[in-house]
């Protein structure tokens, strides 16, 4: 194998009380396809991101071609050739500029030049994209006209005039197609043969396997173990990632489900949601679970009215409905607590009133005239029901920590007339005390008779919260399992669009 060309020793990082890395190490060599892997909050995203100079190790050491080096700022990091293909590859590409400009934007900033020869940009651009066979894309396109693998295609030519050493792709073929991903693996086997060492950041290990030299597997911010391809299974590799991780033990309170409240039939948008059907009945926690990109947001956006479908039906008490805006899906019962609270489910600049109390203003109103006491009187029952660590209610969202924001977030459905609520990644970001209490508040809501729908990617979640699942993948409900006999594993299978022998039981697992 080639001479070692990276080193991560012991590196350690808290936020506040925190430990997101203990300790973690990574071993890189030239040439090398390398793959990081473990579950949600086992720490690779934090050891990459000082890898690629986002953090700053609190302890540990890197060495880098044989010198010990400790990146400041992204900046620093490509200096010494380490660069990143993130999976949100629109947040690296500048859509006003061209392909050319977008190719060379590191390289401006690093030699600081006032003037730049358009010519000479573009052969250069030019000459990057045919050693990736993506001599098709014109520099002189604009970015935003340009595919996701394309995209992608230009932030890797990016780092290729960098004289990149090491590129991170984290998450890489979650939105592309299996051509596009196959030319990926085609791109990333040409920069093995250069000498350019890749970390592959992935959930499907069909793709790890075919693509990695070895595996590191991460668990509770510590590599548990790094080993050669073909000498460990993809059974192991899932059993090493869950370890002895401990379920989240809460207490179900056992609520009555009583009768279908929500049908929804053969929903298709004709671009990620494929021939959705299930339903939810009263008093019931429905989870929606998935990898990245399975389409979990897309269908909860299409239910709320956010955005269209081509064909199927939405039932809601035998009345049928087809939503072309939330306020129709509002007025039909829906509430819907976003993934992006901070961007889609708050204003965030605003107080904890104005957000708490902003669905039920009329309630709070009299000719045109807010009842001020009797909001402030409902928005304190609120903040002390929800359990909402705020000094007043007036103190912005902003300055609420991540769980009591996601409680307003919650709490502003709470009093309405909403019978089915939508809750994406509710537990997202947010501490194990909060995510507790937002459990909590689920079950109430389902006690009190409401039908909940819990999209998430962490089966640890799906599996303390849910009385039913539904595994999404590539768009499409691909299995329905009961709490009682769902597992970790066969949610992991179905997930990755594994199978199950249906005459042996045979169980094919396929990603993490």
């Amino acid at each position: 194998m080639s001479a070692k060309l990276l080193e991560m020793k012991s590196i350690s990082k808290s936020f506040g009380q925190v430990k997101a890395l203990n300790k973690a190490k990574l071993e890189l060599r030239a040439g090398e396809v390398h793959a990081l892997l473990g579950a949600n909050g086992a720490g690779k995203s934090t050891l990459i991101k000082i890898l690629s100079g986002v953090f700053t190790e609190d302890n540990g050491e890197i060495v880098l071609d044989g010198r010990t080096v400790s990146f400041r700022s992204p900046k620093e990091a490509k200096d010494c050739g380490i660069h990143c293909v993130y999976q949100e590859v629109d947040t690296a590409i500048v859509p006003q500029l061209s392909v050319a400009e977008n190719i060379l934007l590191d390289s401006f900033a690093a030699e600081r030049k006032w003037f730049v020869s358009r010519k000479k940009m573009l052969k250069q651009a030019h000459d990057a994209l045919i050693q990736l066979h993506a001599g098709g894309i014109s520099p002189d396109k604009p970015a935003s006209a340009l595919t996701l693998a394309e995209k992608q295609m230009v932030l890797i030519a990016r780092a290729l005039v960098r004289e990149a050493k090491i590129i991170i792709f984290d998450e890489p073929t979650a939105p592309l197609s299996l051509e596009e991903t196959r030319h990926l693996f085609e791109i990333i086997q040409k920069l093995k043969k250069r000498g350019v060492a890749s970390i592959f950041i992935s959930h499907r290990l069909p793709e790890v396997f075919e693509i990695c030299d070895r595996i590191t597997v991460m668990r509770d911010g510590e590599a548990v173990g790094t080993f050669l391809s073909p000498e460990i299974t993809q059974q192991q590799v899932v059993d090493k990632m869950l370890g002895s991780q401990l379920s989240m033990e809460l207490l179900r309170p056992g609520s009555k489900i009583g009768d279908v409240l929500l049908e929804v039939r053969h929903l298709d948008d004709d671009e990620m949601l494929r021939d959705i059907s299930f339903s939810v009945s009263k008093g019931e926690v429905v989870g929606v679970v998935g990898l990245v990109g399975a389409g979990k947001t897309e269908l909860a956006k299409a239910l709320f009215g956010l955005s269209p479908w081509k064909s199927g039906e939405v039932v809601v008490h035998g009345e049928h409905f087809r939503f072309k805006h939330p306020s129709q899906a509002i007025k039909a019962g829906f509430a819907l607590v976003p993934e992006e609270r901070r961007k889609e489910g708050l204003f965030i600049g605003e107080s904890v009133q104005a957000n708490i109390t902003f669905p039920h203003l009329r309630r709070f109103s009299s000719y045109s005239f807010l009842k001020k006491k009797a909001e402030q009187k409902y928005t304190e029952e609120m903040i002390d029901t929800l359990g909402i660590k705020t000094h007043s209610s007036q103190t912005p969202v902003m300055n609420l920590s991540g769980g009591n924001q996601q409680k307003v977030a919650i709490g502003k459905w709470m009093s309405g007339q909403a019978e089915i609520y939508l809750f994406d990644e509710p537990a997202k970001g947010v501490d194990i005390g909060a995510k507790k209490d937002i459990f909590q508040l689920i079950h109430r809501l389902a006690g009190s008779g409401k039908g909940v729908l819990y999209f998430s990617c962490d089966i640890t979640e799906i599996l303390a919260v849910s009385d039913r699942l539904l595994v999404m993948y590539d768009g499409a409900i691909v299995k329905e399992l009961t709490a009682a006999e769902a597992t970790q594993e066969e949610i992991l299978l179905y997930a990755s669009g594994g199978k199950e022998d249906g005459n042996e039981r045979e169980i094919h697992r396929v990603f993490i």
